[in-house]
Formats: structure tokens, sequence, C-alpha cells
């Protein structure tokens, strides 16, 4: 009796019922804007154009959306460090090729050939985080040596030709439905939800949010931050190569045509718009896969629309430039509270 008439006071006091409360709280949630955006985006291209809520296009949606949010993850998750990966693209790139040949010229059987590719991906995101940590070398150069190095090796290996014949394996993941959902979708909701969990649930997680929000802070505490950064690195570098798994069998050639290029600014379009800070410490996975939904929605309503692909790059490169902007006036916001 007496918990319950503590615990109306402050609604009386307050004069605001469990209702409104809630709505306050949706609307302060910072992945709201981009959420209602998601669905402002989609009932108008909806209505413009019938075909584009169809089954058809939602499930090619899908496909598309798990191969940019796998690398928008891994990208965020190094922003969240206060660092940046330039690489996951190219090196998404290297993966097709390196997976195709170990599988057709290496005869190595596809789980294998994924195997392999993973172990030496994360390799080099090992390389990048020790070159962060232990080196004190800019995450943007070292980042761009190895977009550089990964594109050159894709064309090196391919000599501008496809790798034909690969096994059945790669299109029985890449290209297969469950339950009319596509398996990449699947698959990407599963690392969605387990990134979630490592950031709000564990220890681990939080410290990832400490040691990007303050290094020296964070240090004082007795956090590990050379840990975090590291294992951040190899996690982004990992998830590429898982993305390069599902294009692979997407394609169902070994191309070097084109495949992850440019794909790291949609990575951190994605992660910007999604709240992720650029100076580190802030943002979430709603967040970034509700900012990949957008860049999504934008790119297949636009081609949808049968907008010259001229036009969407320049679209997407204004939403870019748009969600930069946001999160510097959102930092200067932030610094000036403080």
């Amino acid at each position: 009796m007496t918990t319950g008439t503590v615990s109306s006071a402050p609604a009386a006091a307050t004069g605001s019922s469990p209702g409104s409360t809630l709505v306050r709280r949706l609307i302060e949630t910072p992945e709201v804007g981009v959420v209602v955006a998601c669905v402002v985006v989609f009932v108008a291209l909806a209505v413009d154009k019938s075909s584009f809520a169809g089954a058809v296009n939602l499930q090619g949606m899908g496909f598309d959306l798990s191969q940019y949010g796998l690398i928008a993850i891994g990208e965020s998750l190094v922003i969240l460090t206060g660092g940046i990966d330039l690489s996951v693209g190219a090196l998404l790139g290297t993966s097709v090729i390196a997976m195709s040949w170990l599988n057709v010229h290496g005869h190595l059987p596809g789980p294998v050939a994924v195997l392999v590719t993973l172990v030496l991906t994360g390799l080099v995101g090992l390389l990048h985080g020790l070159a962060v940590t232990r080196l004190k070398m800019a995450p943007f150069v070292v980042t761009l040596v190895t977009y550089t190095v990964a594109q050159g090796i894709t064309l090196a290996i391919t000599s501008g030709t496809s790798i034909v014949g690969i096994s059945p394996f790669f299109g029985d993941v890449g290209q297969s439905y469950l339950a009319q959902i596509p398996v990449p979708l699947i698959l990407f909701a599963i690392v969605a939800v387990g990134a979630w969990f490592f950031l709000e649930r564990t220890y681990a997680g939080r410290q990832v949010y400490a040691v990007g929000g303050n290094a020296e802070a964070a240090r004082l505490a007795g956090i590990r931050g050379n840990r975090r950064v590291v294992s951040m690195y190899v996690t982004s570098s990992l998830l590429a190569g898982f993305a390069g798994m599902l294009v692979l069998g997407r394609m169902g050639v070994g191309s070097a045509s084109g495949v992850g290029v440019g794909w790291e600014l949609s990575a951190i379009a994605a992660a910007v718009i999604g709240g992720v800070s650029l100076v580190g410490g802030q943002g979430r996975i709603a967040g970034i896969v509700a900012g990949t939904v957008l860049l999504e929605l934008i790119n297949n309503g636009l081609t949808t629309l049968q907008i010259n692909a001229d036009y969407v790059n320049i679209v997407l490169g204004s939403v870019l430039g748009l969600a930069i902007t946001a999160d510097r006036l959102r930092a200067r916001r932030v610094a000036r509270r403080s």
C-alpha cells in the first residue's frame, strides 16, 4: 500500500502520466531521428513506386543491407575507440578474390577457404591495431596503406579476369532464404545483436566507450585501452572478410570489378548518421543499423526511380557531408554543456 502511494506521488507532482513519460523517452532517444527518417523515406518511395515495397525488391535490399551493414558495424567499433578504418571496402574486395582463388586454384573446400581468408584478414586487423597502439601511427595513414595495398593485391591476382568455378557452398550461404528472408540478412542481424550485447551488456564493451571518450582517463582508471583498440581493429577486418564471403556467394564468381570500392565511405556514413561520433566514445548499434537502413533505402530508392547513377553518388555524398556536419555540431553542443 505504502509503495503504491509513493510511486504515484512523483507522477501527480509533475503532472505526467506513464504514457507521456514513455513518449518523452522515445523522443529523447538519440536514434529516433534516423528511425523516423527511415519510415518517411520508405513510405514516400512506396507511394511513388509500388514495386519498391514488393517482396522481390525488399529481398534484394536485404542482401545489400547485410553486406554494407557488416562493414558498417566493424567500422563503427573502430570509430568508437577514436580511430578510423579506411581499408574495409578494399579488404572486402580482396577477401572475395582470396576465397575464390583458394577454392578454385588452391583446391580448398569452401568452408576452409573462408576460414583461411578470415585468419588473414584478422592478421591485417591485428597489424592495424598494433601500429596504432604501439607505434602511435595515425589510424588514417595505417588503414590508407592497407587500402592501397589490398587493391593492388586484388588486381595482381586476377589480372583483370574473373575466377570462375567456385564451390556451391558460397551460393548456398549468399543466395539462400529462410522463410523468404535472405540468409545474409539473418546473419547480419545475429552479428548486430552480438555487437549490441557486447557494447551494452559487458564490461569490455563499456571499456571501449571509455577508451574512445577519454583514453588518458581510461588508462588512469586501470583500463587496458590498447587491448580494446586492437580487438576492435581485428573485429573490423574480420567482418570485412565475412562480408566478402556473402558478396562472393551472391556474385557466383571471384571478380575484382568494382567490388568494395568506396564501401568504406558508406560504412562511415552509416555510422555517423546513426549517431556514432567521429571523435569516439559515443554511438549505439541500434543507430548504426538504422543509419545503414536509411542509406540502403536512399540508394535503392533512387535506383528504383531510375535516377542516373552519377546523381546517386551526389546524393549519397551529400548525405555523408550532412552527417559529418551534424556530428561536429553535436560535439560542439556537448562540449559547451561540459
